[in-house]
């Protein structure tokens, strides 16, 4: 057996892994660049989570542009009217980060493809891909590196965050109270298409993306190209609970890390290593005698097991 550390800004994590899980933590890192893994809700909750007890309470001195080119042009004015105001809360609203700071303003981040944040000391050089910084109080900044430059950051009113045209139309957070079976049936009355699909739509509920989608229908034994209208309640009770089960222990274990995708301190995530069905094509399935097969559903790969998932 081999020991897997973990260092984040809270605790220090050891885990122990087989030899094939290390392998696989050694391959997917060393073929990212081939997988179309992108930062989604457990990442962008992890990142979050490591840095609010760094940043909360402490004042933004100043705002550095370095690469104005992302998926919507950076607005300088507005990124610099942040400097001299203090970090208040570090919240998450679908796949955005969300840093609120005092004068009910919001730094909205949205990682895109290959999206980073990540504290360095003030005197550090800047990375390569470095699109923006914060300096802040006690000799620290905050960075956002992307490469592929997908990413967003924008500043919004904090009270009316919820009305902008990047929220409006989010649907519920499947972490919350009101994500259920029921709520999943109630959305899908009327609807034909394949319930992979559904899942993935962000006005029905937000974050789960292609990764977590196929796991989550993996664990719920339901089959990605299933129609919405030919899924019992009990299947959608089942689906919704694999749903925050498989959320809730991606954050656990750092978040997935097929790409670029690391925490606020630098540290990378370990779920790849747990993953029962993404991009697993050709493994024998750990829930029966079956292999993991690969299909492309709406320009994105499904992974499934046809024997257990119907």
């Amino acid at each position: 057996m081999l020991l897997f550390f973990r260092l984040t800004c809270a605790k220090f994590t050891p885990r122990v892994v087989g030899r094939q899980d290390f392998l696989r933590l050694f391959l997917t890192s060393t073929r990212a660049h081939y997988n179309e893994g992108m930062p989604e809700l457990p990442e962008v909750e992890v990142l979050g989570r490591s840095l609010r007890p760094r940043i909360v309470g402490r004042r933004i001195e100043a705002v550095a542009i370095h690469a104005p080119a992302l998926r919507e042009p950076l607005d300088g004015d507005a990124l610099r009217s942040l400097a001299g105001r203090r970090v208040v809360a570090v919240r998450r609203r679908a796949k955005y980060l969300l840093i609120d700071v005092a004068g009910d303003l919001t730094l909205v981040v949205h990682l895109g493809m290959s999206g980073r944040m990540t504290l360095a000391p003030l005197g550090a050089e800047a990375e390569p891909h470095e699109h923006l910084s914060w300096r802040l109080d006690g000799d620290e900044r905050l960075r956002l590196v992307d490469p592929r430059r997908f990413g967003q950051a924008f500043v919004l009113q904090t009270h009316d965050l919820d009305n902008d045209r990047h929220f409006v139309h989010l649907g519920i957070e499947p972490l919350s109270e009101g994500f259920d079976g029921a709520y999943l049936e109630r959305l899908a009355h009327g609807r034909r298409g394949p319930v992979k699909t559904f899942l993935m739509n962000a006005q029905v509920v937000v974050g789960v993306g292609n990764i977590y989608a196929s796991e989550s229908l993996w664990r719920a034994r339901i089959h990605p190209t299933r129609s919405v209208a030919r899924i019992a309640s009990s299947r959608w009770i089942a689906l919704a609970e694999a749903v925050r089960a498989v959320l809730a222990s991606a954050i656990e274990q750092g978040g997935t890390t097929l790409n670029d995708f690391a925490d606020g301190e630098g540290n990378a995530g370990y779920f790849q290593v747990s993953l029962a069905a993404y991009d697993r094509e050709g493994e024998a399935c750990s829930g029966c005698e079956g292999s993991i097969r690969r299909i492309v559903q709406a320009n994105r790969a499904t992974y499934y097991c046809p024997g257990c998932q119907r």
